[in-house]
């Protein structure tokens, strides 16, 4: 993080700069902004705070109602440089990080994400924690850095931090979510699917935008688990294959291509992950019991990700099935990405 720790130095030597050039009389002049009340009311915080007997547990108070007084005022920048001028001139105060924080979150809340990036990654990197007003600065930090930071590696030391030193005060089923992501994102395969495991210990975590965490994790660990081997290449051989099986009614060799991870049997109206669309009834019992019979040709509705093939005669209470074919995104194992596989059926005749 060697290069966050230089741009921040850059910045404050360009902030120095522009106090340099603003023509003040006095050393605090640049920062008596506002109307006359809020003029005075910067005049006698900062008098109070260059007192020679103020303690920096005392500098704390003065410097937030300073900060609040100049942004209050219209006055963001001049805040800002307050605060890296202070941190300049006061580099042994121990709350340092904390005002680092302040600076941190107003850089934020303007959209500047890459400052205020290195400012929380300094923070976490040369500063010793330390809690103001009941709450952990390291963790505040770690926070925001788990979703500002551009590098992975980066954010999986975040979450690690945060899984180590703030384990009461997160979310971790969230945290495993996301740490499993990033793992996976660096193609580092072994961490993310373990890292997943644990996120599905947690069954009452939501993930915010991804009402189907749960399943499709458990789904993606459960392909990762199996041995992987009733997937193929090509549709066309994957059907044919089926096609045989069925024409020969052996159900053995039909099962043989069912998917071995999450095989479902439902109606077109239910969802895939409806406890009630798990198969629980004998394939081979109705091939066996009457001559079945296929299209020649996939369904119309079949494109390059999924695909459908129409079967009938299985049973006069249902009388059509759709064999119901997808490929496997799973760049875990390139030897089965973007293989086909068997994944389901839909009963009746398609909506």
């Amino acid at each position: 993080m060697n290069h966050y720790l230089h741009t921040l130095g850059r910045c404050v030597v360009v902030l120095m700069i522009i106090l340099s050039f603003s023509g003040c009389r006095s050393r605090n002049d640049y920062f008596l902004v506002g109307q006359s009340e809020q003029r005075v009311e910067l005049s006698r915080l900062f008098e109070m705070l260059e007192a020679p007997d103020a303690s920096y547990e005392s500098r704390v108070v003065l410097i937030e109602q300073i900060t609040g007084e100049l942004y209050n005022a219209g006055y963001p920048q001049r805040m800002q440089v307050f605060l890296s001028r202070y941190i300049e001139d006061n580099p042994d105060d121990p709350y340092i990080a904390y005002y680092l924080l302040l600076l941190a979150q107003h850089y934020a809340s303007e959209g500047a994400t890459p400052v205020a990036t290195q400012y929380y990654a300094r923070i976490v990197a040369a500063y010793p924690d330390l809690v103001v007003r009941e709450r952990s600065v390291h963790y505040r930090a770690l926070s925001e850095l788990v979703s500002l930071t551009p590098n992975e590696e980066d954010r999986i030391e975040y979450y690690q931090d945060l899984i180590t030193r703030f384990p009461d005060q997160v979310d971790l089923g969230q945290i495993y979510y996301h740490l499993g992501q990033s793992y996976q994102e660096l193609g580092r395969w072994d961490e993310a699917f373990s890292t997943y495991e644990k996120f599905l210990a947690h069954t009452n975590t939501q993930i915010p935008g991804k009402p189907d965490a749960h399943r499709e994790t458990q789904t993606l660990v459960n392909l990762y688990n199996s041995e992987r081997d009733w997937t193929m290449e090509s549709i066309d051989d994957l059907v044919a294959a089926i096609k045989h099986a069925i024409w020969i009614q052996s159900p053995n060799r039909l099962l043989r291509y069912r998917s071995a991870d999450s095989f479902f049997a439902m109606s077109w109206e239910q969802e895939e992950w409806d406890f009630n669309s798990q198969i629980s009834f004998d394939i081979g019992a109705f091939l066996l019991r009457s001559r079945v019979r296929f299209a020649d040709e996939l369904d119309v509705s079949s494109n390059v990700r999924e695909a459908y093939l129409r079967t009938w005669n299985w049973s006069y209470r249902i009388n059509t099935w759709y064999l119901y074919f997808r490929r496997i995104d799973f760049p875990a194992d390139p030897e089965i990405h973007n293989n086909w596989e068997w994944a389901g059926i839909y009963f009746g005749e398609a909506l």
